[in-house]
This record gives structure tokens, C-alpha cells and sequence, in this order.
């Protein structure tokens, strides 16, 4: 069976730290960047466990900025 593997890319600097895609994730691979923050004064987030992704997108699903990009391959 072909396994799916995802990439989360975040635009920083639109990304306005709401915490929605964080728990959104049900392999923790987002987290808020904990001392850094982008031009706009936000905490955005990162991707803490690329490894861990599996592609669903739910993070870009409930981003209210749509700043979040999620592209899937497929291993086999």
C-alpha cells in the first residue's frame, strides 16, 4: 500500500499566530514560534515535526487567512 507523506509551507508573514491550525493537527507537527514573530508583531506558526506529516490538510482547512499550503506525495 502507498504510504502519503505531506509538506506544510507557511506564509510567516501573513500568519497571524490564531493557534487554530495548531490544534487542528492530529500529528502536532505545527507549532507557534515561542520567541520570534513575524513583521506584523505575531507569534506564526512553524512546522515543528515535518517528518510526522501525513498530508491531510486540516491546518489550511481552518486557517481563517488561508496562509497555509499543504502538498502531498505519494511513497510506493
Amino acid at each position: 500500500m502507498a504510504k502519503v507523506i505531506g509538506a506544510v509551507v507557511i506564509d510567516k508573514d501573513r500568519c497571524k499566530g490564531c493557534d487554530l491550525c495548531v490544534v487542528a493537527c492530529p500529528t502536532d507537527v505545527l507549532l507557534l514560534q515561542p520567541k520570534e514573530v513575524n513583521d506584523r508583531g505575531y507569534h506564526y506558526a512553524f512546522t515543528a515535526q515535518p517528518e510526522a506529516c501525513i498530508g491531510c490538510a486540516s491546518c489550511a482547512t481552518v486557517c481563517p487567512d488561508a496562509c497555509i499550503t499543504v502538498y502531498r506525495q505519494v511513497i510506493k
